[in-house]
Protein backbone atom coordinates (compact mmCIF):
# COMPACT_ATOMS: atom_id res chain seq x y z
CA UNK A 1 0.00 0.00 0.00
CA UNK A 2 1.40 3.32 -1.02
CA UNK A 3 1.94 5.85 1.68
CA UNK A 4 1.09 9.46 0.83
CA UNK A 5 3.42 12.01 2.34
CA UNK A 6 1.75 14.38 4.73
CA UNK A 7 1.55 17.87 3.30
CA UNK A 8 2.07 20.78 5.62
CA UNK A 9 0.25 24.01 4.78
CA UNK A 10 1.67 27.19 6.29
CA UNK A 11 -0.60 30.26 6.36
CA UNK A 12 1.21 33.50 5.78
CA UNK A 13 0.20 36.36 8.08
CA UNK A 14 -1.78 39.08 6.37
CA UNK A 15 0.25 42.22 5.84
CA UNK A 16 -1.18 45.56 6.83
CA UNK A 17 -0.27 46.78 3.36
CA UNK A 18 -2.30 44.05 1.67
CA UNK A 19 -4.35 45.58 -1.16
CA UNK A 20 -7.86 44.17 -1.53
CA UNK A 21 -9.38 44.19 -4.99
CA UNK A 22 -12.78 45.82 -4.98
CA UNK A 23 -15.58 44.24 -6.99
CA UNK A 24 -16.30 46.31 -10.09
CA UNK A 25 -19.80 47.78 -9.93
CA UNK A 26 -22.25 49.53 -12.22
CA UNK A 27 -24.06 52.50 -10.69
CA UNK A 28 -27.80 52.23 -11.20
CA UNK A 29 -28.53 55.92 -10.67
CA UNK A 30 -31.48 54.94 -8.46
CA UNK A 31 -31.56 57.28 -5.48
CA UNK A 32 -30.40 55.47 -2.36
CA UNK A 33 -29.85 52.07 -3.95
CA UNK A 34 -26.25 52.72 -4.92
CA UNK A 35 -25.61 53.82 -1.34
CA UNK A 36 -26.88 50.63 0.31
CA UNK A 37 -25.03 48.47 -2.22
CA UNK A 38 -21.86 50.60 -1.99
CA UNK A 39 -21.71 51.34 -5.69
CA UNK A 40 -24.57 49.61 -7.49
CA UNK A 41 -24.96 46.21 -9.21
CA UNK A 42 -22.04 43.87 -10.01
CA UNK A 43 -20.53 44.99 -13.29
CA UNK A 44 -20.71 42.50 -16.14
CA UNK A 45 -22.88 40.07 -14.16
CA UNK A 46 -26.59 39.29 -14.01
CA UNK A 47 -28.67 40.41 -11.01
CA UNK A 48 -32.10 39.13 -10.06
CA UNK A 49 -34.87 41.53 -8.97
CA UNK A 50 -37.71 39.49 -7.47
CA UNK A 51 -41.08 40.62 -6.22
CA UNK A 52 -44.80 40.16 -6.42
CA UNK A 53 -47.02 41.93 -8.92
CA UNK A 54 -47.00 45.69 -8.35
CA UNK A 55 -43.86 45.73 -6.23
CA UNK A 56 -41.92 47.87 -8.75
CA UNK A 57 -39.72 45.34 -10.56
CA UNK A 58 -40.25 46.77 -14.05
CA UNK A 59 -39.78 50.33 -12.82
CA UNK A 60 -36.50 49.35 -11.13
CA UNK A 61 -35.28 47.72 -14.32
CA UNK A 62 -36.37 50.60 -16.57
CA UNK A 63 -34.83 53.27 -14.35
CA UNK A 64 -31.61 51.23 -14.34
CA UNK A 65 -31.59 51.52 -18.16
CA UNK A 66 -32.70 55.17 -18.38
CA UNK A 67 -30.23 56.42 -15.76
CA UNK A 68 -27.47 54.48 -17.48
CA UNK A 69 -28.24 56.05 -20.85
CA UNK A 70 -28.73 59.61 -19.58
CA UNK A 71 -26.26 59.87 -16.68
CA UNK A 72 -23.51 57.30 -17.28
CA UNK A 73 -23.30 57.12 -21.09
CA UNK A 74 -24.18 53.44 -21.05
CA UNK A 75 -26.86 52.50 -23.63
CA UNK A 76 -29.20 49.66 -22.76
CA UNK A 77 -31.52 46.99 -24.10
CA UNK A 78 -34.90 46.00 -22.68
CA UNK A 79 -36.30 42.65 -23.73
CA UNK A 80 -39.88 42.57 -22.52
CA UNK A 81 -42.03 39.45 -22.41
CA UNK A 82 -45.16 41.20 -21.10
CA UNK A 83 -45.49 44.78 -22.43
CA UNK A 84 -45.04 46.15 -25.91
CA UNK A 85 -42.77 49.04 -26.77
CA UNK A 86 -45.70 51.47 -27.13
CA UNK A 87 -47.14 50.41 -23.78
CA UNK A 88 -43.81 50.91 -22.04
CA UNK A 89 -43.31 54.34 -23.63
CA UNK A 90 -46.75 55.52 -22.45
CA UNK A 91 -46.44 54.03 -18.97
CA UNK A 92 -43.06 55.58 -18.20
CA UNK A 93 -43.77 58.98 -19.69
CA UNK A 94 -45.69 59.77 -16.48
CA UNK A 95 -42.39 59.41 -14.60
CA UNK A 96 -40.59 61.81 -16.88
CA UNK A 97 -38.80 59.06 -18.81
CA UNK A 98 -38.78 59.95 -22.51
CA UNK A 99 -38.15 56.49 -23.95
CA UNK A 100 -38.98 57.61 -27.48
CA UNK A 101 -36.17 60.15 -27.44
CA UNK A 102 -33.68 57.59 -26.13
CA UNK A 103 -34.72 55.12 -28.82
CA UNK A 104 -34.44 57.82 -31.51
CA UNK A 105 -30.91 58.69 -30.40
CA UNK A 106 -29.86 55.05 -30.32
CA UNK A 107 -29.43 55.06 -26.54
CA UNK A 108 -32.10 52.46 -25.85
CA UNK A 109 -33.51 49.45 -27.66
CA UNK A 110 -36.79 47.77 -26.69
CA UNK A 111 -37.60 44.30 -28.02
CA UNK A 112 -40.98 42.79 -27.25
CA UNK A 113 -40.95 38.99 -27.33
CA UNK A 114 -44.28 37.11 -27.39
CA UNK A 115 -44.26 33.80 -25.58
CA UNK A 116 -47.73 32.23 -25.70
CA UNK A 117 -48.40 28.52 -25.49
CA UNK A 118 -50.96 28.51 -28.30
CA UNK A 119 -48.43 30.05 -30.66
CA UNK A 120 -45.68 27.54 -29.85
CA UNK A 121 -45.52 23.96 -31.04
CA UNK A 122 -42.83 21.92 -29.41
CA UNK A 123 -41.40 19.30 -31.72
CA UNK A 124 -38.41 17.50 -30.39
CA UNK A 125 -35.75 19.47 -28.59
CA UNK A 126 -35.64 23.22 -28.70
CA UNK A 127 -33.42 25.95 -27.36
CA UNK A 128 -33.26 29.70 -26.84
CA UNK A 129 -30.90 30.30 -29.69
CA UNK A 130 -33.38 32.65 -31.32
CA UNK A 131 -33.47 34.71 -28.12
CA UNK A 132 -29.66 34.88 -28.14
CA UNK A 133 -29.70 36.12 -31.72
CA UNK A 134 -32.22 38.89 -30.94
CA UNK A 135 -30.29 39.96 -27.85
CA UNK A 136 -27.00 39.99 -29.71
CA UNK A 137 -28.50 42.12 -32.47
CA UNK A 138 -29.97 44.63 -29.99
CA UNK A 139 -26.70 44.86 -28.07
CA UNK A 140 -24.74 45.61 -31.22
CA UNK A 141 -27.40 48.03 -32.45
CA UNK A 142 -26.91 50.46 -29.55
CA UNK A 143 -23.56 49.19 -28.24
CA UNK A 144 -25.37 48.29 -25.02
CA UNK A 145 -23.67 48.03 -21.65
CA UNK A 146 -26.87 47.25 -19.75
CA UNK A 147 -29.57 44.62 -20.38
CA UNK A 148 -32.95 43.96 -18.80
CA UNK A 149 -35.06 40.82 -19.21
CA UNK A 150 -38.59 41.53 -17.92
CA UNK A 151 -39.90 39.17 -16.83
CA UNK A 152 -38.05 36.11 -17.96
CA UNK A 153 -40.38 33.77 -16.13
CA UNK A 154 -42.85 34.34 -18.92
CA UNK A 155 -40.84 31.71 -20.80
CA UNK A 156 -42.09 29.06 -18.37
CA UNK A 157 -45.70 29.81 -19.23
CA UNK A 158 -45.04 29.34 -22.96
CA UNK A 159 -42.78 26.30 -22.90
CA UNK A 160 -43.69 23.04 -21.19
CA UNK A 161 -40.37 21.28 -20.90
CA UNK A 162 -38.92 23.01 -17.85
CA UNK A 163 -35.83 20.79 -17.70
CA UNK A 164 -34.66 21.93 -21.12
CA UNK A 165 -35.69 25.53 -20.37
CA UNK A 166 -33.70 25.60 -17.16
CA UNK A 167 -30.65 24.32 -19.00
CA UNK A 168 -31.12 27.03 -21.60
CA UNK A 169 -31.46 29.70 -18.92
CA UNK A 170 -28.13 28.65 -17.43
CA UNK A 171 -26.63 28.99 -20.87
CA UNK A 172 -28.30 32.40 -21.27
CA UNK A 173 -26.80 33.74 -18.05
CA UNK A 174 -23.35 32.43 -18.99
CA UNK A 175 -23.79 34.06 -22.38
CA UNK A 176 -24.64 37.41 -20.76
CA UNK A 177 -21.52 37.20 -18.60
CA UNK A 178 -19.41 36.45 -21.65
CA UNK A 179 -20.71 39.65 -23.30
CA UNK A 180 -19.59 41.72 -20.30
CA UNK A 181 -22.97 43.44 -19.94
CA UNK A 182 -24.61 44.22 -16.61
CA UNK A 183 -27.97 42.48 -16.67
CA UNK A 184 -31.12 42.79 -14.56
CA UNK A 185 -33.53 39.86 -14.68
CA UNK A 186 -36.93 40.35 -13.07
CA UNK A 187 -38.91 37.47 -11.60
CA UNK A 188 -42.24 36.92 -9.88
CA UNK A 189 -42.19 35.87 -6.22
CA UNK A 190 -43.06 32.26 -5.50
CA UNK A 191 -44.85 30.70 -2.58
CA UNK A 192 -41.85 29.04 -0.97
CA UNK A 193 -39.11 30.44 -3.21
CA UNK A 194 -37.96 33.87 -4.25
CA UNK A 195 -39.26 33.27 -7.75
CA UNK A 196 -41.93 30.91 -9.01
CA UNK A 197 -39.47 28.69 -10.81
CA UNK A 198 -36.38 29.11 -8.63
CA UNK A 199 -34.41 31.46 -10.86
CA UNK A 200 -32.33 32.49 -7.83
CA UNK A 201 -30.50 29.20 -8.25
CA UNK A 202 -29.01 30.43 -11.52
CA UNK A 203 -28.57 34.13 -10.80
CA UNK A 204 -26.47 33.83 -7.66
CA UNK A 205 -24.31 36.96 -7.86
CA UNK A 206 -26.87 39.52 -6.69
CA UNK A 207 -30.48 39.11 -5.58
CA UNK A 208 -32.74 42.09 -4.80
CA UNK A 209 -36.16 41.45 -3.25
CA UNK A 210 -38.96 44.01 -3.55
CA UNK A 211 -42.00 43.81 -1.31
CA UNK A 212 -45.31 45.63 -1.30
CA UNK A 213 -47.37 44.90 1.81
CA UNK A 214 -50.56 46.33 3.28
CA UNK A 215 -50.90 46.41 7.08
CA UNK A 216 -54.10 47.78 8.56
CA UNK A 217 -55.02 49.30 5.19
CA UNK A 218 -51.63 51.11 4.96
CA UNK A 219 -49.38 50.14 2.06
CA UNK A 220 -45.59 50.06 2.38
CA UNK A 221 -42.89 49.24 -0.16
CA UNK A 222 -39.63 47.71 1.04
CA UNK A 223 -36.41 46.56 -0.57
CA UNK A 224 -33.86 44.04 0.66
CA UNK A 225 -30.49 43.01 -0.76
CA UNK A 226 -30.84 39.31 -0.08
CA UNK A 227 -27.51 38.33 -1.60
CA UNK A 228 -24.52 40.10 -3.10
CA UNK A 229 -21.61 37.83 -3.85
CA UNK A 230 -18.17 39.40 -3.42
CA UNK A 231 -19.38 42.67 -1.92
CA UNK A 232 -20.41 44.14 1.40
CA UNK A 233 -23.98 45.48 1.37
CA UNK A 234 -26.76 46.66 3.61
CA UNK A 235 -28.67 43.77 5.17
CA UNK A 236 -31.83 45.54 6.37
CA UNK A 237 -35.17 46.12 4.75
CA UNK A 238 -35.23 49.60 3.22
CA UNK A 239 -38.41 51.57 2.51
CA UNK A 240 -38.67 53.05 -0.95
CA UNK A 241 -41.01 55.35 -2.81
CA UNK A 242 -42.29 55.37 -6.37
CA UNK A 243 -42.70 59.01 -7.31
CA UNK A 244 -42.95 61.08 -10.46
CA UNK A 245 -39.16 60.92 -10.61
CA UNK A 246 -38.81 57.18 -10.23
CA UNK A 247 -37.60 55.09 -7.32
CA UNK A 248 -36.22 56.58 -4.15
CA UNK A 249 -34.66 54.25 -1.57
CA UNK A 250 -34.10 55.39 1.99
CA UNK A 251 -30.97 53.98 3.68
CA UNK A 252 -31.41 53.21 7.35
CA UNK A 253 -29.49 54.88 10.13
CA UNK A 254 -25.83 54.21 10.67
CA UNK A 255 -24.89 52.17 13.71
CA UNK A 256 -22.08 54.60 14.52
CA UNK A 257 -22.57 58.10 15.94
CA UNK A 258 -20.07 60.17 14.01
CA UNK A 259 -21.96 63.31 13.03
CA UNK A 260 -20.04 66.57 13.21
CA UNK A 261 -20.79 69.22 15.85
CA UNK A 262 -20.38 72.97 16.06
CA UNK A 263 -20.43 75.66 18.75
CA UNK A 264 -22.58 77.88 16.54
CA UNK A 265 -26.00 78.73 18.00
CA UNK A 266 -29.35 79.57 16.38
CA UNK A 267 -32.07 81.72 17.92
CA UNK A 268 -35.35 80.17 19.03
CA UNK A 269 -37.19 83.23 17.73
CA UNK A 270 -38.20 84.13 21.31
CA UNK A 271 -35.63 86.37 23.06
CA UNK A 272 -36.64 85.31 26.56
CA UNK A 273 -36.34 81.61 25.63
CA UNK A 274 -32.89 82.35 24.19
CA UNK A 275 -32.03 83.83 27.58
CA UNK A 276 -33.25 80.65 29.29
CA UNK A 277 -30.87 78.72 27.01
CA UNK A 278 -27.74 80.59 27.97
CA UNK A 279 -28.61 83.70 25.98
CA UNK A 280 -28.05 82.31 22.48
CA UNK A 281 -30.61 79.60 21.72
CA UNK A 282 -30.12 76.05 20.42
CA UNK A 283 -26.90 74.53 19.11
CA UNK A 284 -26.88 74.38 15.33
CA UNK A 285 -27.35 70.89 13.93
CA UNK A 286 -29.00 69.47 17.05
CA UNK A 287 -32.46 68.02 17.66
CA UNK A 288 -35.04 69.82 19.77
CA UNK A 289 -38.22 68.38 21.28
CA UNK A 290 -41.12 70.62 22.35
CA UNK A 291 -43.65 68.64 24.38
CA UNK A 292 -46.95 69.84 25.74
CA UNK A 293 -50.63 69.22 26.27
CA UNK A 294 -53.20 70.52 23.73
CA UNK A 295 -53.30 74.29 23.36
CA UNK A 296 -50.06 75.07 25.17
CA UNK A 297 -48.48 76.73 22.09
CA UNK A 298 -46.21 74.07 20.61
CA UNK A 299 -46.96 74.97 16.99
CA UNK A 300 -46.65 78.68 17.78
CA UNK A 301 -43.21 78.13 19.27
CA UNK A 302 -42.24 76.12 16.17
CA UNK A 303 -43.52 78.90 13.90
CA UNK A 304 -41.44 81.52 15.74
CA UNK A 305 -38.40 79.31 15.24
CA UNK A 306 -39.21 79.04 11.53
CA UNK A 307 -39.71 82.79 11.10
CA UNK A 308 -36.43 83.60 12.87
CA UNK A 309 -34.59 81.23 10.52
CA UNK A 310 -36.27 82.80 7.46
CA UNK A 311 -35.26 86.25 8.67
CA UNK A 312 -31.67 85.00 8.73
CA UNK A 313 -32.06 83.86 5.11
CA UNK A 314 -32.08 80.13 5.98
CA UNK A 315 -34.38 77.58 4.37
CA UNK A 316 -37.03 75.94 6.54
CA UNK A 317 -38.91 72.74 5.73
CA UNK A 318 -42.07 72.44 7.83
CA UNK A 319 -43.90 69.07 7.94
CA UNK A 320 -47.41 69.55 9.34
CA UNK A 321 -49.59 66.56 10.21
CA UNK A 322 -52.61 68.52 11.47
CA UNK A 323 -53.05 71.78 9.54
CA UNK A 324 -52.98 72.96 5.93
CA UNK A 325 -50.43 75.66 4.98
CA UNK A 326 -53.07 78.40 4.64
CA UNK A 327 -54.51 77.49 8.01
CA UNK A 328 -51.09 77.68 9.64
CA UNK A 329 -50.44 81.11 8.11
CA UNK A 330 -53.86 82.42 9.24
CA UNK A 331 -53.53 81.06 12.76
CA UNK A 332 -50.07 82.49 13.27
CA UNK A 333 -51.28 85.96 12.22
CA UNK A 334 -53.46 85.99 15.35
CA UNK A 335 -50.28 86.13 17.44
CA UNK A 336 -48.60 88.76 15.26
CA UNK A 337 -46.55 86.30 13.21
CA UNK A 338 -46.79 86.56 9.40
CA UNK A 339 -45.32 83.57 7.56
CA UNK A 340 -46.64 84.49 4.11
CA UNK A 341 -43.50 86.48 3.09
CA UNK A 342 -41.40 83.43 3.92
CA UNK A 343 -43.58 81.23 1.71
CA UNK A 344 -43.48 83.73 -1.15
CA UNK A 345 -39.70 84.10 -0.99
CA UNK A 346 -39.24 80.33 -1.01
CA UNK A 347 -37.30 80.20 2.25
CA UNK A 348 -40.20 78.35 3.88
CA UNK A 349 -41.89 75.24 2.50
CA UNK A 350 -44.85 73.70 4.34
CA UNK A 351 -45.59 70.06 3.55
CA UNK A 352 -49.01 69.19 5.00
CA UNK A 353 -50.21 65.59 5.01
CA UNK A 354 -52.35 63.20 6.99
CA UNK A 355 -50.40 60.58 8.95
CA UNK A 356 -52.67 57.87 7.53
CA UNK A 357 -51.67 58.84 4.00
CA UNK A 358 -48.76 56.36 4.13
CA UNK A 359 -47.14 53.89 6.45
CA UNK A 360 -44.24 54.84 8.69
CA UNK A 361 -41.61 53.68 6.23
CA UNK A 362 -43.09 55.69 3.36
CA UNK A 363 -43.35 58.77 5.56
CA UNK A 364 -39.69 58.29 6.41
CA UNK A 365 -38.73 57.88 2.77
CA UNK A 366 -40.84 60.85 1.71
CA UNK A 367 -39.37 63.15 4.39
CA UNK A 368 -35.90 61.96 3.41
CA UNK A 369 -36.57 62.80 -0.23
CA UNK A 370 -38.01 66.26 0.55
CA UNK A 371 -35.00 67.12 2.70
CA UNK A 372 -32.55 66.03 0.00
CA UNK A 373 -34.43 68.06 -2.63
CA UNK A 374 -34.98 71.26 -0.61
CA UNK A 375 -31.68 71.30 1.31
CA UNK A 376 -33.04 73.16 4.36
CA UNK A 377 -31.12 74.49 7.34
CA UNK A 378 -34.12 73.92 9.63
CA UNK A 379 -36.58 71.01 9.67
CA UNK A 380 -39.79 71.12 11.76
CA UNK A 381 -42.08 68.13 12.26
CA UNK A 382 -45.38 69.04 13.93
CA UNK A 383 -46.32 66.80 15.69
CA UNK A 384 -44.49 63.48 15.77
CA UNK A 385 -47.08 62.04 18.16
CA UNK A 386 -49.58 61.71 15.28
CA UNK A 387 -47.40 58.95 13.83
CA UNK A 388 -48.55 56.65 16.62
CA UNK A 389 -51.84 56.26 14.76
CA UNK A 390 -50.09 54.24 12.04
CA UNK A 391 -47.62 52.21 14.06
CA UNK A 392 -46.74 50.79 17.43
CA UNK A 393 -44.55 52.63 19.91
CA UNK A 394 -41.51 50.54 18.98
CA UNK A 395 -42.13 51.09 15.26
CA UNK A 396 -42.49 54.84 15.73
CA UNK A 397 -39.37 54.99 17.85
CA UNK A 398 -37.40 53.01 15.26
CA UNK A 399 -38.60 55.32 12.50
CA UNK A 400 -37.75 58.44 14.52
CA UNK A 401 -34.28 57.14 15.38
CA UNK A 402 -33.51 56.80 11.68
CA UNK A 403 -35.03 60.19 10.92
CA UNK A 404 -33.18 62.01 13.72
CA UNK A 405 -29.88 60.37 12.75
CA UNK A 406 -30.30 61.28 9.09
CA UNK A 407 -31.15 64.92 9.83
CA UNK A 408 -28.37 65.24 12.38
CA UNK A 409 -25.80 63.67 10.03
CA UNK A 410 -26.88 66.23 7.42
CA UNK A 411 -25.97 69.10 9.79
CA UNK A 412 -29.60 70.28 9.93
CA UNK A 413 -31.22 71.73 13.05
CA UNK A 414 -34.52 69.96 13.71
CA UNK A 415 -37.46 70.74 15.96
CA UNK A 416 -40.14 68.18 16.80
CA UNK A 417 -43.38 68.92 18.61
CA UNK A 418 -45.10 66.25 20.68
CA UNK A 419 -48.65 66.19 21.93
CA UNK A 420 -49.05 64.90 25.48
CA UNK A 421 -52.31 63.59 26.90
CA UNK A 422 -51.55 64.96 30.36
CA UNK A 423 -48.90 66.95 32.16
CA UNK A 424 -47.67 63.79 33.90
CA UNK A 425 -46.59 62.39 30.54
CA UNK A 426 -44.05 65.20 30.25
CA UNK A 427 -41.62 63.25 32.38
CA UNK A 428 -41.77 60.19 30.11
CA UNK A 429 -42.77 60.96 26.55
CA UNK A 430 -45.26 58.60 24.97
CA UNK A 431 -43.04 57.90 21.98
CA UNK A 432 -39.94 57.43 24.12
CA UNK A 433 -37.90 59.79 21.96
CA UNK A 434 -36.75 62.31 24.55
CA UNK A 435 -33.45 60.45 24.92
CA UNK A 436 -32.76 61.12 21.23
CA UNK A 437 -33.09 64.86 21.69
CA UNK A 438 -30.36 67.32 22.59
CA UNK A 439 -32.78 69.93 23.94
CA UNK A 440 -36.16 69.25 25.54
CA UNK A 441 -38.56 72.13 26.19
CA UNK A 442 -41.82 71.38 27.99
CA UNK A 443 -44.99 73.47 27.84
CA UNK A 444 -47.52 72.71 30.55
CA UNK A 445 -50.84 73.81 32.00
CA UNK A 446 -50.67 75.84 35.19
CA UNK A 447 -54.08 75.72 36.87
CA UNK A 448 -54.77 78.12 39.75
CA UNK A 449 -57.79 79.98 41.09
CA UNK A 450 -60.08 78.46 38.46
CA UNK A 451 -57.86 79.46 35.54
CA UNK A 452 -55.80 77.54 33.00
CA UNK A 453 -52.55 79.23 32.02
CA UNK A 454 -49.39 78.14 30.21
CA UNK A 455 -45.97 77.47 31.66
CA UNK A 456 -42.61 76.74 30.02
CA UNK A 457 -39.35 75.30 31.25
CA UNK A 458 -36.24 73.66 29.82
CA UNK A 459 -36.15 70.01 30.86
CA UNK A 460 -32.67 69.46 29.42
CA UNK A 461 -30.20 71.13 27.07
CA UNK A 462 -27.04 69.17 26.42
CA UNK A 463 -23.94 71.33 26.52
CA UNK A 464 -25.86 74.47 27.51
CA UNK A 465 -26.03 76.13 30.92
CA UNK A 466 -29.80 76.64 30.98
CA UNK A 467 -32.39 78.00 33.38
CA UNK A 468 -34.20 75.65 35.75
CA UNK A 469 -37.06 78.09 36.34
CA UNK A 470 -40.69 77.62 35.33
CA UNK A 471 -41.99 80.72 33.59
CA UNK A 472 -45.39 81.75 32.31
CA UNK A 473 -45.83 81.38 28.56
CA UNK A 474 -48.08 84.07 27.04
CA UNK A 475 -49.53 84.21 23.52
CA UNK A 476 -50.18 87.86 22.76
CA UNK A 477 -51.07 89.91 19.68
CA UNK A 478 -47.38 90.70 19.36
CA UNK A 479 -46.19 87.12 19.62
CA UNK A 480 -44.84 85.00 22.43
CA UNK A 481 -43.98 86.60 25.74
CA UNK A 482 -42.33 84.71 28.58
CA UNK A 483 -42.69 86.26 32.02
CA UNK A 484 -41.63 85.32 35.53
CA UNK A 485 -44.15 83.55 37.68
CA UNK A 486 -44.81 84.34 41.35
CA UNK A 487 -44.00 81.59 43.82
CA UNK A 488 -45.11 81.81 47.41
CA UNK A 489 -46.96 80.01 50.20
CA UNK A 490 -49.97 79.64 47.90
CA UNK A 491 -47.89 78.09 45.10
CA UNK A 492 -47.13 79.33 41.61
CA UNK A 493 -49.31 82.25 40.52
CA UNK A 494 -50.25 82.75 36.87
CA UNK A 495 -52.93 84.54 34.90
CA UNK A 496 -55.22 86.88 36.83
CA UNK A 497 -53.72 85.67 40.09
CA UNK A 498 -50.32 86.79 38.82
CA UNK A 499 -51.84 90.06 37.56
CA UNK A 500 -53.48 90.64 40.95
CA UNK A 501 -50.23 89.82 42.71
CA UNK A 502 -48.39 92.17 40.37
CA UNK A 503 -51.01 94.89 41.16
CA UNK A 504 -50.57 94.30 44.88
CA UNK A 505 -46.82 94.35 44.52
CA UNK A 506 -47.06 97.50 42.42
CA UNK A 507 -49.34 99.13 45.00
CA UNK A 508 -46.98 98.13 47.79
CA UNK A 509 -44.08 99.47 45.80
CA UNK A 510 -45.91 102.74 45.16
CA UNK A 511 -46.83 102.97 48.86
CA UNK A 512 -43.22 102.38 49.80
CA UNK A 513 -42.19 105.05 47.31
CA UNK A 514 -44.74 107.46 48.77
CA UNK A 515 -43.57 106.68 52.30
CA UNK A 516 -40.05 107.28 51.21
CA UNK A 517 -40.97 110.59 49.62
CA UNK A 518 -42.83 111.62 52.80
CA UNK A 519 -39.89 110.67 54.96
CA UNK A 520 -37.58 112.54 52.65
CA UNK A 521 -39.78 115.61 52.93
CA UNK A 522 -39.91 115.32 56.74
CA UNK A 523 -36.20 115.00 56.86
CA UNK A 524 -35.89 117.94 54.53
CA UNK A 525 -38.14 120.03 56.78
CA UNK A 526 -36.12 118.99 59.81
CA UNK A 527 -33.02 119.95 57.94
CA UNK A 528 -34.54 123.31 57.12
CA UNK A 529 -35.54 123.83 60.79
CA UNK A 530 -32.10 122.79 61.87
CA UNK A 531 -30.53 125.10 59.35
CA UNK A 532 -32.77 127.93 60.60
CA UNK A 533 -31.82 127.23 64.18
CA UNK A 534 -28.21 127.09 63.16
CA UNK A 535 -28.67 130.39 61.38
CA UNK A 536 -30.21 131.97 64.50
CA UNK A 537 -27.47 130.60 66.69
CA UNK A 538 -24.92 131.75 64.18
CA UNK A 539 -26.45 135.22 64.19
CA UNK A 540 -26.49 135.25 67.99
CA UNK A 541 -22.95 134.01 67.97
CA UNK A 542 -21.92 136.70 65.53
CA UNK A 543 -23.72 139.37 67.65
CA UNK A 544 -22.06 138.19 70.80
CA UNK A 545 -18.82 137.88 68.92
CA UNK A 546 -19.26 141.49 67.69
CA UNK A 547 -20.13 142.67 71.19
CA UNK A 548 -17.09 140.96 72.54
CA UNK A 549 -14.96 142.53 69.83
CA UNK A 550 -16.32 145.98 70.68
CA UNK A 551 -15.69 145.38 74.38
CA UNK A 552 -12.18 144.24 73.62
CA UNK A 553 -11.64 147.22 71.34
CA UNK A 554 -13.14 149.57 73.94
CA UNK A 555 -10.94 148.09 76.63
CA UNK A 556 -7.94 148.39 74.36
CA UNK A 557 -8.87 151.99 73.55
CA UNK A 558 -9.32 152.86 77.23
CA UNK A 559 -6.10 151.20 78.11
CA UNK A 560 -4.39 153.15 75.34
CA UNK A 561 -5.92 156.33 76.67
CA UNK A 562 -4.76 155.50 80.15
CA UNK A 563 -1.27 154.87 78.92
CA UNK A 564 -1.37 158.12 76.97
CA UNK A 565 -2.41 160.09 80.09
CA UNK A 566 0.26 158.37 82.06
CA UNK A 567 2.86 159.30 79.45
CA UNK A 568 1.80 162.90 79.50
CA UNK A 569 1.93 163.05 83.25
CA UNK A 570 5.33 161.48 83.20
CA UNK A 571 6.49 164.01 80.64
CA UNK A 572 5.26 166.90 82.67
CA UNK A 573 7.19 165.69 85.68
CA UNK A 574 10.33 165.32 83.71
CA UNK A 575 10.04 168.95 82.50
CA UNK A 576 9.80 170.42 85.96
CA UNK A 577 12.88 168.75 87.44
CA UNK A 578 15.71 170.59 85.59
CA UNK A 579 14.44 174.05 86.66
CA UNK A 580 14.80 173.22 90.28
CA UNK A 581 18.39 172.14 89.85
CA UNK A 582 19.52 175.26 88.06
CA UNK A 583 18.06 177.54 90.75
CA UNK A 584 19.98 175.77 93.44
CA UNK A 585 23.14 176.15 91.50
CA UNK A 586 22.78 179.78 91.15
CA UNK A 587 22.17 180.15 94.84
CA UNK A 588 25.53 178.51 95.67
CA UNK A 589 27.47 180.99 93.64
Amino acid sequence: MAVRAKQTITRQPRSRDTVFTQLAKTATGIRGFDEITYGGLPKGRPALVAGRAGSGKTLFAMEFLVRGATEFNEPGVLMSFEETSDELIKNFSSLGFDLSDLIAHNRLAIDYVTVEREHIEETGEYDLEGLFVRLDYAIKQVNAKRIVLDTIEALFSGLKNEAILRAELRRLFRWLKSRGVTAVITGERGKDTLTRHGLEEYVADCVVVLDHTVTERVATRRMRILKYRGSFHGMDEYPFLITERGLSVLPLTSSRLEHSVTNERVSTGVPRLDAMLGGEGYYKGTSVLVSGTPGTGKSTLAAHFARAACDRGERVLYFAFEEAPNQIVRNMQSVGLDLSPCLKSGTLRIDSRRPTMWGLELHLASIHREIVDFQPAIVIIDPISNLTTIGTQNEVRSMLIRLVDFIKNSGITSLYTELLGSTQEAELTRDGVSSLMDTWVILEDLAFAGERNRGIYVRKARGISHSNQVREFLLTEKGIDIVDVYSGPEGVLTGTARVAQEARARAEREQREQDLVRKQRELQRKEEVLNAQISVLRNQFEIEQEDLRRVIEEDARREEQARDIERRITGMRDTERPRETSKKGRKKK
